[in-house]
């Protein structure tokens, strides 16, 4: 067995680090939401620190529906309102894809309301 070189070494550690960074992004720019067969957003079930501060989510699990990764709502944009045209748009979204990160509606993106003290706006 060979030993480690240094340069062998450099890149596990550049690779380990860069697939961690999205976990610690805090605060996040993605999070999870739970989607039934007609498009309809369901709650999800999230475990999230006691933090006022932390806003991450350590996980999250859906009851009923699909789990998907969704986009977090940047500073100064709303969440779209739910329904009949969104469900339809999130619906087809999902047809193509397995997440709704990058995914827009009437020009807007498809993005969830940030998380506050525990819960969503």
């Amino acid at each position: 067995m060979k030993p480690w070189t240094p340069l062998a070494l450099g890149l596990a550690l550049t690779a380990g680090a860069a697939y961690a960074q999205p976990i610690n992004e805090n605060p996040p720019t993605t999070t999870i939401q739970c989607i039934d067969v007609s498009g309809r957003s369901i709650p999800a079930r999230c475990q999230v620190p006691a933090s006022r501060i932390d806003q991450r989510e350590d996980i999250c699990l859906c009851d009923d529906g699909q789990r998907v990764e969704a986009s977090i709502c940047p500073a100064g944009v709303r969440e779209p309102a739910e329904g009949v045209a969104l469900m339809r748009a999130r619906r087809e979204a999902l047809r193509t894809n397995r997440s709704l990160v990058g995914a827009t509606f009437r020009g807007q993106p498809m993005c969830v309301a940030p998380r506050q003290n525990g819960t969503r706006r």
